[in-house]
């Protein structure tokens, strides 16, 4: 699975790109790029996921398990978008405590560190996904016979 591992590595990539942003990025210089790189990355991952995830399944079963796959990733996204708006939001209330007088200059760089951190913790993700998929999923085609041998009927 050397192409879904490579995959995840490149939406890390893309993410870990995010974290270089400044508050006087621009969109083209330090934005645009980033986003093509993890969206190249993230079309790549959710084909393969799709297809192990109901590779194993009798005939009759892949609408279902089809159905389980995209019902997973909705959660999924859902509460790891919370997760990191949460993680972000926290970041950047820790950068304000410490400072008597709040401007809005510093409510700027406060928000850059709380996207910061939650763009790191996303690349973390992304890299755990990449030693993830290595260490758990083999390529190759499965023999009809031991796939009618080890599903239940």
């Amino acid at each position: 699975m050397a192409g879904i591992d490579a995959a995840w590595l490149t939406s890390a990539a893309g993410m870990a790109w995010l974290t270089r942003l400044t508050v006087t990025s621009s969109y083209p210089g330090a934005v645009l790029g980033p986003l093509l790189v993890l969206g190249l990355g993230l079309g790549l991952i959710f084909a393969p996921a799709i297809s192990l995830g109901t590779a194993r399944l009798r005939g009759q079963d892949t609408g279902v398990g089809s159905a389980l796959v995209n019902t997973t990733q909705q959660v999924g996204g859902a509460v790891g978008i919370a997760l990191l708006s949460t993680l972000a939001a926290s970041a950047a209330t820790s950068y304000l405590r410490p400072h008597a007088a709040i401007t809005p200059a510093l409510q700027q760089y406060a928000a850059v560190h709380g996207y910061a951190t939650a763009y790191w913790a996303a690349t973390a993700i992304f890299t755990v996904g990449a030693l993830l998929t290595a260490l758990l999923y083999r390529s190759g085609r499965t023999d009809p016979a031991v796939l009618a041998s080890t599903v239940p009927a």
